[in-house]
């Protein structure tokens, strides 16, 4: 392990769920540095004592403060090094390591990641979906607006979206994806690495009916949208009949449908509905 007059922050990826995947390199910057700083320590113990291992533990979490980061700063500015581990995979992807980086960069504090286990790629990989391209969502906003707008631009992204859902919500998030985006090929991932691990692919509609009783940790991969007009005029070129056979092909309901019209010729959908009845 380098030595310096600061310290370092290594940024120690663990296991997903089998504690195999740790690497040998991850295990010696854990025996040998001089604190570990976890998102749960509760969690990161068991890794511990699995590997035996021994060393000063504190807690650093999204609610932690100002003054707890500032702490940590101030140990690596003392020639302290430092690990940081996540609740389980890379850290900084989704968590507030993502703030501890920053600041220890704005300190000239030297970074150094630990490559292993990452949740996202491990869900990506074996998808059957584009994997040249793709864009992580992390969660999806829980507030009704930041919601809408999320999924509103993940519904005109092209390239394959990843986004990491909770059991106890999977099933409408699926519900409202379908609703939103239309159809689409997915791939859901379940407890990755663990015993009940199990992949579900195919249209949304066909993976909703696969997952029954969910439980445990889930990641959506979607496919992108394969139907995206850069050009709004282009659409609206279209006959009524062809707009609407547009985003029916997507796989959007009725009411979804008239809706996007309305908004893509900046009418009212009552205007919409009215001339679909006259026809």
């Amino acid at each position: 392990m380098e030595s310096n007059q600061k310290g370092t922050l290594y940024l120690v990826a663990t296991p997903i769920g089998n504690l195999e995947d740790i690497t040998f390199r991850a295990l010696d910057i854990l025996k040998n540095v001089d604190l570990i700083i976890a998102e749960d320590t509760r969690q990161t113990l068991k890794l511990l004592n699995h590997f035996e291992i021994s060393k000063p533990l504190e807690s650093y979490h999204r609610h932690s403060d100002e003054e707890k980061l500032q702490s940590i700063i101030d140990e690596l500015n003392n020639g302290i090094n430092i690990a940081e581990v996540t609740d389980a995979g890379t850290p900084a992807i989704s968590d507030p390591g993502e703030d501890l980086v920053k600041e220890a960069i704005k300190n000239d504090i030297k970074i150094v990641p630990i490559p292993g286990a990452c949740a996202l790629i491990n869900a990506l990989i074996p998808s059957g979906l584009d994997t040249k391209e793709f864009k992580f969502y992390g969660f999806l906003p829980l507030n009704n607006k930041l919601r809408k707008e999320k999924i509103e631009e993940i519904e005109k992204e092209k390239s394959t979206i990843i986004i990491y859902e909770a059991p106890h919500r999977i099933e409408d998030t699926l519900k409202e994806l379908q609703e939103k985006l239309g159809n689409r090929n997915i791939s859901v991932a379940k407890e990755i690495t663990k015993i009940h691990e199990n992949f579900y692919r195919g249209k949304i509609s066909e993976v909703r009916e696969q997952i029954q009783n969910p439980k445990g940790e889930f990641i959506i991969v979607i496919e992108g949208n394969q139907n995206q007009v850069d050009d709004k005029s282009a659409l609206n070129n279209l006959t009524l009949e062809e707009h609407y056979r547009f985003y029916e092909a997507q796989g959007l309901e009725k009411k979804e449908i008239i809706k996007k019209i309305a908004k893509d010729r900046n009418v009212n959908k009552n205007e919409i509905y009215q001339k679909f009845l006259e026809k």
